[in-house]
Formats: structure tokens, C-alpha cells, sequence
């Protein structure tokens, strides 16, 4: 998607040290029948949770390289031990669970330049397995408070193929999602290391953990820049992570002297055509408006704002609030409806008064709206529930939060939501990568030209290849683009 929020969970190598063909004491070297039902039972909700699985070459290509790195760790001796996914996310994130379950998004994926460093991110994922690191943080997770219901809004979970339906009503970090709670330093850096090992056992160039979380760092700087905030601060996905520069020198400085393959040629053909940024199917982000093709509206945040799509909502950030817009059932009464919302905020067995249900009209569309101040973790704010009838059973809404005082922030996000035309939808296309071979005369400026978005053009191609603006370019070699 246009803006996307870096999840990938990896750390710096640290203080634990390991021998080449030694595990940890604390690792394991097989999988569990415990493991393997855990695993199955979880597989199918974290697919719906990041938007189902990639099909096709790319995907074909992406699980022998995983498989390959997991009997690298010893864990299985079987590749059929194994499960590998890759995940029809636009979010930056790479996770395993008990079981062999292997998961890396085609973003992520797309970030990368070579075999190496797709081997290294999927090594680092076997690596929390080998060391039962889930299990260790279910453990812990069952021990604290996840997540307040007002808080939960907060989390951005997102809109997807599989109908829409609102992260509040469903709940955060249950079931399947207890699998992919962050990890603490020690074990990121114990994942890491034993990473780099499975590089080296497996023949690669271990500096290439180093070089993709270069990529990854250089991937939230853009960000930050594309949304408007501060680079300097630190993203959602690295409150437990060392800094990128000392997580970066000390990846590379694990690696040593050693060498090893990288397949670069491979891996572009291997990657050529996946999609990039968001599935049309689950709603695109363009600036500051979102488009929904298939259920037919768009809106536009105000400005200041950023979004993040996934899987059950959008979800909107911003210095002076934070809102999400997402679906529930609906029996045609949007007085109804709006209450539930609220209710559904409050959470189980609560409610949240609300005096007066208002109805209006927006760009055509039935609509409610209600606001509440309701009590959270950091003082009082304001909550407001904004929904919009879009047929006798269909019903969309958001839920913002404001400092008390502050909800009239959101009025020309409510006042944009509109219907969009056919053609509006059938404009709407897929972001793809597509490898080239640089010709004579190419420079960085004229294939950063032919990137598919508006802004932003020459820094989105130098991260995506891991280039710079002095990098030269030589003839015959290959680069991806972003295009239609």
C-alpha cells in the first residue's frame, strides 16, 4: 500500500554466542505433536487475519527457499514438516508459530534484493521456532491485561476479502493472534543469531541479514516521510528492538569474513510480477484517500492523518486522534447500529450511554452519527460513532477518538465518505514488481520515472533496490520497479 507499517520482527545478534553445527541449550530439535495440533488449528485464522495466501509461481518459489532453511536448522527431517506461507499482505512482516508454520509477507519479500536475505528473514522465523519462543510468550501474554476495548480501536487491523468484519466486535490479540505477540530482545537475539548460523550452514552470505535490515531501516525512514512524522521516532514494531544501527552493525559483524552465494539473478526471477502494496480486493490507500472497488465508496482523511489497511478495518493515525473504519451486522436501523458500535467499545457486559442517536445525510448516503466522552488509560476523550447505510444490510462506520474537546477534527473525514462510480472501480489496479535489465543510458532518475505512484518516485525505486543516489548503474544488470 501507499503507506505501510513495518512489523518485521528481528533484532541485533547480542551476547549469546553459538558454533557452527551447535544448537542452544534451550533450543529444541524436533516438533512436538503438541506443536504440530497448535499450529494447525492457529494456520487458518492468522491466513484470514493477513489476507489469505499467495498463490502461484511466486509463492512456489518462496516455499522451497523456506523449506530449504528450515531442514537447514535441523528441527524436521522432512521438507512436508513444514509448512511455508506467503501472505497476501502489504504490511512489512515475517512471523512463525509452533508446528513448522512459516509465514513472510510479499511486501517484505518485494523489499528484498537477493536469495540470501529472503533465506535470512525466513531463517531468523525457524530460529524462534527451533527456540520455542511462542510458547514462551503465551505463556507470558496469559499473565498480563492484552489490550482495554477503547484501546483496541487503536490497533488498525484492517479490510479484507474475508467480509469486512470490525476488529472491536471480534476482538484483538485472541486466539491465533496470541501466536505472533512480540518477542523480548533476548530472544530476537537469539533468533538472530541462530539465523545468521542456518545462512552459513546453508551456503549463503550471512551479511545478508545486515544488508535487508539496512533495507528495512531505510524502508521506515521513507515512511515516516511519505506519512509526515517525525523519522526519529521509534515505529510501533521496534519498542522491543535494538536501534537499526546497532542492530544492523551487529548483524553484520557476526558475519565475519565468511562468503557465500546470493542468487540475486534467481531470486528477481523468482519474484518477478508479485503483487506490491495493497490487493485491490481489500481497498487501496492513495495520499489521503482510501477506495473501496468492490463494496464501492472512498474517503479522504484529514490532512496530518496517515492510514494503514489490512485486514478488518482501516485505521487512521494522526497527532490529534486516532479512528478506524470498519463494518458489523446490519438489520437496517442504524440507530441500532450506531449503539452496538458503542457497546461493543465498552466491552463485554458494559455500556456506554449515548443520549441521542443524530441522522443526517452524507454525498446521498443514509447516516448516524453519536459521540460519547468516555474514560481511557490516558484521560478523558472523546468517542465518536459515525455510520453509513449502504443497503438494507450493509453498513459501514467509524469509530474516532479525540482528546475531549477535539472530535470536530474528524468532520471532513465523515463528510467525504461517498459512492463511487464503475468506472471509478475499474480504474482501480494492482501494483506489481517487474524486473528489467538496465540499458545503456538508464540512470537512477529515468527508471525511478516509470514507478507507479505520484510522489516520492526516486527515494520508493533507491529503497527497493537498496540503492543510493550516487549508486551507478551498469548495463545488464537487473533492478525491480513498482508498475501497473
Amino acid at each position: 500500500m501507499t503507506v505501510r507499517k513495518t512489523l518485521f520482527l528481528m533484532a541485533s545478534a547480542g551476547a549469546l554466542a553459538f558454533l557452527p553445527g551447535v544448537a542452544s541449550a534451550q533450543t529444541t530439535q524436533s516438533i512436538s505433536q503438541s506443536d504440530k495440533e497448535q499450529g494447525a488449528k492457529a494456520h487458518p485464522q492468522l491466513l484470514e487475519e493477513f489476507g489469505g495466501a499467495v498463490t502461484g509461481p511466486q509463492a512456489t518459489y518462496v516455499e522451497s527457499i523456506g523449506k530449504d532453511v528450515a531442514i537447514l536448522s535441523g528441527l524436521g527431517n522432512a521438507r512436508s514438516e513444514f509448512t511455508v506461507t506467503l501472505l497476501n499482505s502489504p504490511v512489512n512482516n515475517a512471523f512463525a508459530i509452533p508446528g513448522g508454520y512459516i509465514y513472510v509477507t510479499r511486501d517484505l519479500v518485494g523489499l528484498m534484493n537477493n536469495e540470501a536475505e529472503l533465506a535470512g528473514v525466513l531463517s531468523h522465523e525457524v530460529g524462534h521456532v527451533v527456540a520455542r519462543h511462542s510458547a514462551k510468550r503465551q505463556s507470558a501474554a496469559t499473565r498480563n491485561t492484552i489490550f482495554g476495548a477503547i484501546g483496541s480501536v487503536l490497533a488498525g487491523a484492517v479490510l479484507g476479502n474475508s467480509g469486512f468484519g470490525s476488529a472491536i466486535q471480534q476482538g484483538l490479540l485472541q486466539g491465533s493472534q496470541l501466536l505472533t505477540l512480540k518477542y523480548s530482545r533476548g530472544q530476537e537475539t537469539e533468533a538472530d543469531n541462530l539465523g545468521i548460523e542456518y545462512l552459513k550452514r546453508g551456503g549463503y552470505d550471512p551479511h545478508a541479514m545486515g544488508t535487508v535490515l539496512q533495507s528495512l531501516a531505510n524502508e521506515n525512514a521513507l515512511e515516516a516521510r511519505i506519512q509526515g512524522r517525525n523519522a526519529t521516532q521509534v515505529p510501533e514494531w521496534a519498542s522491543t528492538h535494538p536501534s537499526d544501527a546497532p542492530r544492523i552493525k551487529a548483524a553484520l559483524t557476526r558475519a565475519g569474513a565468511a562468503t557465500g552465494k546470493t542468487n540475486r539473478d534467481r531470486f528477481l526471477a523468482g519474484i518477478n510480477g508479485l503483487m506490491m502494496d495493497d490487493d485491490p480486493k481489500q481497498g487501496v490507500i492513495e495520499g489521503r484517500r482510501f477506495t473501496h472497488p468492490d463494496f464501492r465508496f472512498a474517503f479522504d482523511v484529514p490532512q496530518g492523518f496517515y492510514m494503514t489497511n489490512g485486514t478488518r478495518a482501516v485505521s487512521i493515525s494522526g497527532q490529534s486522534g486516532k479512528a478506524e473504519l470498519s463494518s458489523a451486522a446490519y438489520d437496517g436501523n442504524l440507530d441500532t447500529y450506531v449503539r452496538t458500535v458503542f457497546n461493543g467499545l465498552a466491552g463485554q457486559g458494559q455500556t456506554i450511554q449515548v443520549d441521542n442517536v443524530q441522522r443526517t445525510t452524507i454525498n446521498s448516503l443514509p447516516a448516524a452519527y453519536a459521540a460519547a466522552r468516555v474514560n481511557s488509560s490516558s484521560g478523558q476523550v472523546d468517542a465518536v460513532v459515525f455510520a453509513y447505510e449502504f443497503s438494507k444490510n450493509q453498513a459501514f462506520h467509524f469509530v474516532a477518538l479525540a482528546k475531549a474537546g477535539s472530535a470536530r477534527t474528524f468532520d471532513p473525514m465523515f463528510g467525504s465518505m461517498r459512492r463511487i462510480t464503475a468506472n471509478e472501480a475499474a480504474a482501480i489496479k494492482p501494483r506489481r514488481i517487474s524486473v528489467v535489465t538496465i540499458r545503456s543510458g538508464d540512470t537512477v532518475q529515468s527508471l525511478a520515472g516509470k514507478m507507479a505512484y505520484t510522489d516520492f518516485q526516486l527515494d520508493r525505486f533507491l529503497v527497493l533496490n537498496g540503492l543510493t543516489a550516487t549508486s551507478k548503474l551498469v548495463p545488464g544488470q537487473k533492478v525491480k520497479l513498482v508498475v501497473y
